[in-house]
């Protein structure tokens, strides 16, 4: 499956929908306004909350953590290196690979990638297509790939 998650450049709660291959909006994320630490709500198209994901503040590395239903299914790491950033997820046996910085990596169990994130680069904001292998669960797959957004954002560290 293949999806398109468009950010809008100038957003006050970070709200943007996340698209089909025809442009159909298939989910929707939207932040909360004057929240310490950042707050994200991905909602299906009637607004029911699918994950939430929220920043662990006072750590010197950005930490997000992921719940779905409730219940805590990963942490969001970035680790300290000197040439790249290094993620870890905590959780869900999944590995990242690829240039986080360049918005071109993998999300891989053990050595089957599971779906690959791609940084479209003449889009006006930030656009990202992502093929996700049909087999997984998308909701944590687009719920990682924002923490990891988040991580990379310049606002983030």
């Amino acid at each position: 499956m293949r999806l398109y998650m468009k950010q809008k450049m100038i957003s006050i709660t970070q709200g943007f929908n996340i698209m089909d291959e025809n442009g159909t909006p298939v989910f929707k994320v939207k932040g909360e306004l004057l929240t310490i630490g950042r707050k994200l709500h991905l909602l299906d198209l009637e607004g029911n909350e699918l994950a939430f994901i929220r920043q662990k503040l006072l750590t010197i590395l950005p930490k997000m953590y992921i719940y779905q239903n409730g219940q805590e299914i990963a942490i969001v790491k970035r680790e300290f290196t000197l040439l790249r950033p290094r993620f870890v997820i905590e959780g869900l046996n999944w590995v990242i690979q690829g240039d986080y910085l360049a918005h071109d990596y993998s999300i891989l169990v053990g050595n089957h990638p599971i779906c690959r994130i791609h940084k479209v680069w003449l889009a006006l904001g930030d656009c990202f297509e992502i093929d996700v292998d049909e087999s997984v669960d998308l909701i944590p797959v687009i719920a990682v790939i924002l923490a990891i957004d988040y991580c990379t954002d310049s606002q983030g560290g």
